[in-house]
Formats: C-alpha cells, sequence, structure tokens
C-alpha cells in the first residue's frame, strides 16, 4: 500500500496557499493531513467548454500536492451534470447534446495532464459521473431530494439575483447542487476542491456525504482568478488563458492582465514564494514601475505549466514582437490548397449529413477561395477566426493586419501574390498565406 507523508512544509502550502476558506476548518483538516491517513480527493469540472483554464489550474495544482503527499487524487468530468448545467446567476445554461459534451471533454486529459499525472507510482484516476448519475432511478433521485429543502436551494445567491429580477429558474437547475453533491457519495470521497463559485455545491455534497455515508467531507474552496477582461473566467465565455493554449499566446495574455492582478497571478497561478510576493506587493504600494513584475508573472504561470524552455521562448517571443515589434522568425505558413482540401474531406464527411446548413457553409468557403479572397473568407479559412461573424468583428476592432497594414474594411478582396501575405491578428498570431 502506498505510504502518505505528512511532509508540514507541503501540507501547509496546501492549507494556504490560494485558500479563501476550509470547512469545517483549516485546523480540523491540518489534523487529518498529519494522522497519515490516505484520504480520497476529488475536483468536478462540467466540459461546458473545449478549454480547461488557468482558473481550474489553482484546484488542480492543490490536487498535484495531494498527489505527492501520496493521497487518492481524482479528476472527476461532470459529463452527466452537464447535461442540467450549473445555474447561471444571469440565465439558464442551455441543455448540452451528448456530441458537444464528448467534443469538450476531448481533450482535458491533456491539458491536465500538464499539471497532474495519470500514470506512475500514485496516478490520478480520470472518472466521469455518467457512470453512477445515469443509474438513478426515480426512487433514488426523490430520495435525494428529501435531503434538502427548497427554501435551502433558493438560499443560493444566484437564485436570489434571478428571484429578484424576476428571471425565470427550471425546476432542473435545482437538481444540480444535489447532483454535484451526489458525486461526493458515490466516490466516498474524503475532500473536495472547487473555486468559491461552487461552495453551495460542495457544501451541499458535504450534507449529502454525512447523512448518506456518516462520515465528514472536507471542501477546501479556492480563491478565484479574473481573465484579463475583469470577469471571471469562464469556459462558456472562453475569456480565460486556456490550458491548451501555446506558451507564447499564454504570456501574451498575461500581460495584458492590469497592475493589479500582479500579485494575485504570482500567488494563484506560480511557485513564486509567498516571502517574495509579499516583497512585490510592497514594491508596488511605493509605486515601482510594475513592468518586470508582469513580466515575472506572465514567465511564472508559462513555466508552471508548460516547463522552463516554452517559457524563456514565450518571454523572448513576446519581446520580440510586442514590445520591439519585430515579427517573429518562425511564421505559421499555409497553403491555399490545404485549405481546399481539408474543406474538401469535410464536405465528403458530411455529405450524407442531416446537418445541410454546416455542409453550405463549406461548400460557399470552398467556391469563395481563389486567388483573390475576401478577408472574411481568408480568416476563416486558415483558423484565424472561428466563424464570419467573428472575423468581421476583429476587422471593425483594428485587431487584423495584413503585410503590416490594418485592415477596416470587411469586404476587402485580398490577393494571394507570389511570395505570399502576412496575416496577423492582435499582437501574437501571424499566418503567412501562399498559393503553391
Amino acid at each position: 500500500m502506498l505510504q502518505v507523508s505528512t511532509d508540514k512544509g507541503l501540507i501547509d502550502k496546501f492549507l494556504t496557499r490560494g485558500v479563501e476558506k476550509i470547512y469545517p476548518s483549516a485546523d480540523a483538516l491540518r489534523q487529518k493531513l498529519l494522522s497519515g491517513e490516505r484520504l480520497r480527493v476529488y475536483q468536478g469540472f462540467d466540459p461546458s467548454g473545449p478549454y480547461l483554464h488557468v482558473g481550474h489550474a489553482i484546484g488542480i495544482r492543490a490536487l498535484r500536492i495531494l498527489q505527492e503527499l501520496g493521497h487518492e487524487v481524482i479528476f472527476l468530468v461532470g459529463d452527466y451534470t452537464a447535461k442540467v448545467g450549473d445555474p447561471d446567476k444571469d440565465s439558464t445554461r442551455a441543455i448540452l447534446t451528448d456530441e458537444t459534451i464528448k467534443k469538450n471533454m476531448a481533450g482535458w486529459k491533456k491539458q491536465a495532464a500538464q499539471l497532474i499525472d495519470f500514470d506512475g507510482k500514485n496516478p490520478v484516476r480520470f472518472e466521469r459521473n455518467y457512470k453512477w448519475l445515469s443509474k438513478l432511478k426515480l426512487e433514488d433521485v426523490i430520495k435525494l431530494m428529501s435531503q434538502m429543502t427548497l427554501q435551502q436551494t433558493l438560499a443560493r445567491s444566484l437564485f436570489k439575483k434571478r428571484l429578484d429580477e424576476n428571471a425565470e429558474i427550471y425546476l432542473r437547475e435545482l437538481l444540480y447542487p444535489l447532483m454535484q453533491g451526489y458525486d461526493s457519495v458515490a466516490l466516498k470521497v474524503d475532500m473536495e476542491i472547487g473555486g468559491t463559485d461552487q461552495t453551495f455545491n460542495m457544501l451541499v455534497g458535504r450534507d449529502l456525504v454525512k447523512s448518506y455515508l456518516g462520515k465528514e467531507k472536507f471542501v477546501r474552496a479556492n480563491k478565484m482568478m479574473d481573465a484579463p477582461d475583469g470577469i471571471t473566467m469562464s469556459k462558456t465565455k472562453g475569456n480565460g488563458i486556456n490550458l491548451a493554449d501555446s506558451g507564447a499566446d499564454m504570456y501574451g495574455k498575461a500581460m495584458s492582465y492590469p497592475d493589479a492582478a500582479i500579485v494575485n497571478g504570482l500567488e494563484l497561478l506560480t511557485d513564486v514564494s509567498m516571502e517574495v510576493i509579499k516583497n512585490i506587493k510592497q514594491s508596488l504600494a511605493a509605486g515601482e514601475n510594475p513592468m518586470q513584475y508582469k513580466k515575472m508573472m506572465a514567465f511564472e504561470i508559462v513555466k508552471t505549466i508548460k516547463g522552463i524552455k516554452e517559457a524563456q521562448a514565450a518571454q523572448e517571443h513576446f519581446e520580440k514582437t510586442i514590445q520591439k515589434k519585430e515579427i517573429p522568425q518562425k511564421i505559421k505558413i499555409i497553403n491555399l490548397k490545404e485549405i481546399y482540401s481539408d474543406l474538401l474531406k469535410q464536405i465528403k464527411k458530411n455529405k450524407d449529413s442531416a446537418d445541410k446548413k454546416n455542409r453550405e457553409e463549406f461548400l460557399e468557403l470552398l467556391r469563395s477561395l481563389s486567388d483573390k479572397n475576401s478577408i472574411i473568407n481568408i480568416l476563416v479559412g486558415i483558423g484565424l477566426a472561428t466563424s464570419k461573424g467573428e472575423a468581421r468583428r476583429l476587422i471593425e476592432q483594428g485587431g487584423i493586419k495584413i503585410d503590416g497594414e490594418v485592415i477596416k474594411d470587411a469586404n476587402k478582396i485580398i490577393e494571394i501574390t507570389k511570395d505570399g501575405v502576412l496575416i496577423q491578428r492582435g499582437k501574437r498570431q501571424f499566418v503567412k498565406v501562399i498559393k503553391e
């Protein structure tokens, strides 16, 4: 049996760094961790979008500490709870299809594996809650619902907000906390980790573990990290630094954070010591130029997720392309023939599909691509925009350059010359289009 470590340094780091609150208390959890008992711990992630982001990394990094200590760690994909949708403070979430859920979670294990190990002596378990939630019978659901009152559910702040605004609340949304809570029962866990936005759901699980299993469940509620746009990172909004991003993109996004986020970013997303962070906070308060600390934060975020070599390359890329405004030496080159080939494959794949609209869009794009192309079609074709709508917005916002010139006309026709055309999205993405 795997021996559990009681390393006080690691335990203290787990109990303090990035922690908003621990239930029932940090002292109680410290005693448990120092006892040498092997605990079963999990964090759940609903596949409402295809990318995990650095906000999720806060919890995953905490799981890594427990993995190093020898505890049993579970990375749970909420592929069944995603069908219900974690209630949003503004509106009801759409019900996701099985196809969308499968597509969204396809790359998650690879993304998370940058921070935790799914192999080795103490591998992290990769689980899906479809395994048990799909097997619940009506009598099981009735028993589950009897564990909680309507008043308790509606006390949740997001429900209060929607009630005050007379916004609709669907009955299925009231089930979500109970379904997430039942994950703790099915997995028989001793602890759950999650952001403060999940505190209500995690505490429901704590009550259910007491009721069903007759034992305590500890809860570690993590501090939250906002996205560069100042809004809490979200898979559905896609506004975060994604774990699937390249090191250069991670670095660039981190550099777009406001100066006020530097200290929080260093604490939550890096391994820089808290003593150093305290000194940085004092220096910033004294009016020191924040640029060096922001670059430090960006470097350390990439280093934590991608490794030091990629962090060094990302910093060099930023300094050359952003600060010195140089064009990077290594630029992705796309041949129009490759675009034709990819589109034809997709059209063939969708030939007998009921999704005629999707096929017609491919056909329209294929017909429009030639030596002279509209900038909209080019952006979609080479993957710098996911849709014509996004391409148009990028152009209108001045986010697209052709051979160094900002393009403001969304109807502009681009001629692909013999030497090719350099297309730039924002400050970090460069693609050269050729027609050979």
